[in-house]
């Protein structure tokens, strides 16, 4: 099995390194305030782009129906 490093660094070092940054540049304090950010970003992509799909099904229904009433 292959294994993927990041920064040439095993996977449970490279999300502790990761972790550790994280808490420097932000604080214990700001952490919990930027997953919030981040959710809500996340849940707003995925709102964003069930409409997307739900607009392009509604698109090709209409298109498939002009084609049937043309032959």
């Amino acid at each position: 099995m292959e294994n993927i490093f990041l920064f040439g660094l095993p996977g449970g070092t490279e999300i502790f390194v990761i972790l550790f940054i994280v808490l420097l540049l932000f604080g214990g304090k700001k952490i919990p305030e930027l997953m919030r950010g981040i959710g809500k970003g996340i849940k707003e992509f995925n709102n964003a782009k069930a409409t997307i799909e739900t607009e392009i099904k509604e698109g090709m229904k209409e298109t498939e129906k002009k084609e049937l009433k043309n032959d």
